[in-house]
């Protein structure tokens, strides 16, 4: 497995690379410290299974910095790491494809745990993110959103007005599955119909993909 952790603080690195490492006991972590850098390794390495971006690098600002790198690795699994927490941000990245958004405060297993679920095919949204979308309730590190990317799918259609049918025609599946994924979609996000589904995909800013 490769991984590209591009952070422009050493320190940072250094002391996230034994968590990466559990991800995979013959992991290789390719470095960046700044968009550029970044870019040019993205470029030249060819495969690689899992990029790692700090939010605010030199070389590009903030959101728009991941968004190009997003938009130039479309394959490429995207999670965020950032020291900030601004659920603008968040919406942002989401919206533009970021399978998660971890902030560097978190405990090294949340981190893990969030890592393995974005490889697995799953999307991590950070706990503050689903309880600020639902009222408050108590901040639980260790809670994970298990929505897979074909849930992100169906819940991205759903918070565009598409009926059941709609859905199912877009993604190119039966009715039946698309009801199946809602139900998941709901248990997951603790909502209990279309409505407060489509306000916690806005919050999220899932409303906002073309």
């Amino acid at each position: 497995m490769r991984v590209l952790l591009a952070d422009d603080h050493p320190l940072f690195r250094e002391g996230v690379k034994p968590v990466l490492h559990k991800l995979d006991a013959k992991l290789e972590i390719l470095e960046a410290i700044d968009y550029p850098s970044a870019f040019a390794t993205m470029h030249q390495a060819g495969e690689v299974d899992l990029a790692l971006i700090d939010l605010y690098m030199p070389g590009m600002s903030g959101v728009e910095g991941v968004i190009r790198f997003r938009a130039a690795f479309p394959g490429i699994p995207l999670v965020v790491l950032s020291a900030a927490e601004l659920a603008e941000d968040i919406h942002r990245l989401l919206a533009a494809g970021a399978l998660g958004y971890i902030t560097k405060s978190s405990p090294s297993e949340v981190i893990l745990g969030a890592l393995r679920l974005v490889l697995a095919g799953g999307v991590y949204i950070p706990p503050s993110l689903l309880n600020h979308t639902h009222g408050g309730g108590e901040h639980d590190p260790t809670r994970v959103a298990p929505l897979t990317s074909r849930q992100v799918e169906v819940l991205r259609e759903l918070a565009k007005g598409q009926s059941n049918k709609q859905i199912a025609k877009a993604l190119e599946v039966t009715e039946g599955t698309v009801k199946i994924h809602l139900a998941a979609i709901f248990r997951i996000l603790k909502v209990n119909n279309r409505t407060e589904a489509v306000l916690v995909a806005q919050k999220m800013g899932l409303n906002e993909m073309a």
